[in-house]
């Protein structure tokens, strides 16, 4: 039984983890600022600080919200456990600009461990993103 709600978690990661589309030439700050995005928010889950996760996302998109959920499920998790460690690896490949939107493709491994279980999963597919001010968000479609 507690096997399946880590299988559960670490599925939810995964969906957090990516979205899904194609291609455009960009510009080097603005490629800079989407992986280094992509890359805050991953570390973020990491380290569990869900405000910073959070702040890596359009506010009220799919991507937040899933983000907010997540930290529920690890929290519940935690009840149950006691240490929940979640640790992700992404590499961006990809990156493609839209005026103010854009795409990034993906690939990543999500180790979840709590107690003594362990689940992982690595799968690839693109990051969307929204420029907001002068800061890239992701969000999901």
């Amino acid at each position: 039984m507690h096997r399946k709600h880590l299988f559960l978690v670490a599925f939810m990661i995964l969906a957090v983890f990516l979205s899904g589309c194609n291609g455009v030439i960009t510009p080097a700050t603005d490629e800079a600022k989407i992986r280094s995005v992509i890359h805050e928010y991953f570390l973020a889950i990491n380290d569990q600080n869900w405000s910073k996760a959070k702040n890596c996302c359009v506010y009220g998109s799919d991507r937040y919200y899933a983000t907010c959920y997540l930290e529920d499920a690890i929290n519940a998790l935690q009840q149950i456990y006691g240490t929940v460690t979640i640790t992700c690896f992404v590499t961006i490949s990809d990156v493609n600009v839209y005026g103010s939107y854009a795409e990034a493709l993906g690939s990543g491994t999500i180790v979840l461990t709590a107690d003594y279980y362990s689940e992982s999963e690595s799968a690839s597919g693109y990051y969307y993103l929204q420029k907001v001010g002068n800061s890239w968000k992701i969000y999901a479609p």
